[in-house]
């Protein structure tokens, strides 16, 4: 290991006033749990004696598929991308509440539709397959519940985490849309079908209210928004530079840039209307302080998407959906913070290794010297604000790991008392995120968003 330091005594601290927490993650879970209990309420309000097994398997099949209704509206809440939710939890923290709640949502569908089945065939006496063929042929939209149903388990396979990894971020993208039409299609069958709602005004409307409530989210904020950001900001490149072997930065110019209110350590999701890049929007950090009339990104050419990014002509417009993420100055609470970034992670903590106001101390890893992009940058930004940098390159024949706690506690002493955001591929992420709980961070005090999909 090789660990190149540029550093100078700080002559002065800015003090960081403390900050409260914001409450939005605990009110939305409450919300999401609130509205279970409902959902409970409702079954057993219209629930009456269970005789047998029959009853038993249909009562359960019976909250099973509320739940799973419930569900799958909590579900695209969470990703309607809604500015409230998006920039204090967190995209990622976001995706994450979204995969759980995804597998336990399949699993209620799943169940929901066995117990139904079965409960259904012990009640008329006959076999499953028949009680089956007889659900979805003969009851009132059962057949869209069924296409309903394959959609809904098709969308949980290419999502599991084996699966993904071997398709690309737009296949996945786009496949994922399939949910929405399970989601629409599965409504229906809810309301004319189910025993809860079949006759019971108040919970129809309360129904329609919570789905159609979701929906405007999703029109809104997936499709509305972006299109008027558009229209209004009409952004454009100007510029590929070159910043070090496979990464480039993309500048872009637009109208009312300051109109999006895009804070350093966000990220847009951005799609360029070029030959074979229009069809798809991917995430890109900015990698400096958004200005008025100028946005940046820096990327490194990892897949097909990114890699055409370094062909890109200046002229090329460009459609910007965000700014997303709460990996901000609003997250930091210490007075003392520790930016550490792998690879091409140093673009959000470039832009926040600017702006942050009091101590920042910046490590930045990378495997080769040149592999160390915006280095100029970085030694201007430490020049001017008197900050500390340690650059750590790896050497051959010399396989210690620099992201142990002892390693980064020699160099951050104080590493404890220090608010870290960390940005780099998952492997060292994960790393990092160990050997500073073993050195005493907090948990709290460790900021990450990741940008996996």
């Amino acid at each position: 290991m090789s660990t190149a330091a540029y550093s100078r005594h700080r002559t002065h601290r800015i003090p960081r006033p403390h900050r409260p927490r914001t409450v939005v993650p605990l009110v939305a879970q409450c919300v999401i749990w609130a509205g279970a209990a409902g959902v409970l309420g409702l079954w057993w309000s219209d629930n009456s004696s269970v005789v047998g097994a029959a009853g038993w398997l249909t009562g359960a099949g019976r909250i099973t598929g509320l739940l799973a209704g419930y569900g799958c509206a909590v579900l695209v809440a969470l990703m309607a991308r809604a500015p409230v939710l998006d920039h204090s939890i967190g995209t990622d923290r976001l995706a994450q509440w979204h995969a759980m709640g995804g597998r336990y949502t399949i699993s209620l569908v799943v169940a929901h539709v066995l117990l139904i089945i079965w409960g259904y065939s012990l009640t008329s006496h006959i076999g499953v397959v028949s009680q089956t063929t007889n659900l979805v042929l003969h009851y009132p939209d059962m057949l869209k519940a069924a296409v309903a149903f394959f959609l809904l388990v098709g969308t949980a396979f290419v999502s599991a985490r084996a699966v993904r990894r071997r398709m690309g971020y737009e296949t996945w993208h786009y496949l994922h849309f399939a949910t929405y039409v399970a989601v629409f299609l599965a409504f229906f069958h809810q309301l004319s079908n189910g025993a809860d709602f079949v006759g019971n005004r108040p919970a129809q409307v309360a129904w329609y209210t919570l789905y159609i409530g979701v929906a405007v989210l999703i029109i809104w904020y997936r499709f509305l928004v972006p299109v008027r950001r558009a229209l209004r900001h009409r952004m454009r490149v100007t510029a590929v530079r070159h910043e070090a072997p496979g990464v480039v930065s993309v500048l872009l110019t637009g109208d009312h840039l300051d109109e999006l209110g895009a804070l350093p350590g966000q990220f847009f999701r951005w799609r360029f209307l070029a030959p074979g890049l229009w069809w798809t929007a991917n995430p890109y950090s900015l990698s400096a302080p958004a200005l008025s009339h100028e946005l940046r990104i820096t990327v490194k050419t990892a897949g097909g998407h990114s890699a055409a990014l370094a062909s890109l002509r200046p002229g090329t417009r460009v459609w910007a959906e965000g700014p997303y993420g709460a990996f901000t100055a609003g997250r930091r609470r210490a007075g003392q913070v520790l930016l550490l970034a792998g690879g091409v992670g140093i673009t959000p903590l470039r832009a926040l290794f600017e702006t942050l106001p009091g101590e920042v101390t910046l490590i930045y890893r990378a495997r080769r010297p040149e592999d160390l992009a915006l280095r100029t940058e970085l030694d201007a930004i430490a020049d001017a604000r008197d900050a500390v940098v340690h650059y750590i390159v790896s050497e051959p024949g010399k396989p210690s790991d620099p992201l142990t706690s002892h390693a980064l506690t020699a160099l951050v002493p104080d590493l404890a008392a220090h608010e870290v955001y960390l940005c780099g591929p998952p492997g060292m992420t994960d790393v990092a995120k160990e050997a500073l709980r073993s050195a005493g961070v907090p948990r709290r005090h460790i900021h990450h968003e990741s940008f996996e999909f």
